[in-house]
């Protein structure tokens, strides 16, 4: 998903001050993005750990990429090609997401701000809960698992649908990996943040220890 501007999808939380702070990030982050010649480079090495990241889930959520986010393409290709059924966002509302199955390249369609979605028949919100994966774009990360959006909060209301155990993973440059980023309450951490350097397994949602008896 494209870096979107604060107010193509509405938050009533734009005048925090923490959001001054991250628009100024993403704003940085995503110039470097567009003035780096080597993110084919980066994607090739990123996609063999992108893909162990997700190794072993029946059903995947991804998002079509548009540059210069990391490319999910080939990505989504492959998941498919190995039997894995991947669910792409269709940005049809602002506050209820929808879902779609993947069914091919060919049944993409630029939809909002020229995003690639399927045009095959358009799901629930709750559809999300049969994904084991879920991929979530981002600008920056963390090692402890915060994430950096985009800014539309899209996946802040999406992921209230996905299930108890699914797991959550967001892919970045190397240099995009950061000490610190700044928090809401309603961010949601990843448990797997992936460069082309490699996959960093967070513990940010990893469930706690039972008590002893």
């Amino acid at each position: 998903m494209s870096p979107s501007s604060p107010g193509a999808i509405p938050r009533a939380s734009q005048s925090r001050p923490s959001a001054a702070v991250k628009r100024a990030l993403r704003a940085r982050i995503t110039a470097a993005r567009l003035a780096d010649s080597h993110r084919g480079a980066a994607d090739r090495a990123r996609l063999p750990h992108l893909l162990d990241a997700c190794a072993g889930h029946a059903t995947v959520a991804c998002y079509a990429s548009t540059p210069p986010e990391p490319d999910t393409h080939a990505l989504i290709a492959a998941l498919a090609e190995a039997g894995v059924r991947v669910l792409l966002p269709v940005l049809r509302s602002a506050t209820e997401p929808t879902w779609s199955w993947f069914t091919g390249p060919d049944a993409l369609r630029p939809g909002w701000r020229g995003i690639p979605q399927p045009t095959g028949r358009v799901l629930g919100a709750e559809t999300l809960a049969e994904a084991g994966f879920v991929w979530v774009s981002a600008l920056a990360a963390t090692p402890r698992g915060d994430r950096l959006g985009t800014g539309g909060g899209w996946y802040d209301r999406a992921l209230t649908h996905a299930g108890p155990g699914t797991r959550l993973g967001t892919m970045i440059g190397d240099d995009e990996l950061l000490d610190a980023l700044p928090v809401d309450p309603w961010d949601v951490p990843v448990d797997v943040v992936v460069t082309p350097g490699g996959v960093l397994a967070t513990g940010a949602r990893r469930p706690p220890a039972a008590s002893p008896e």
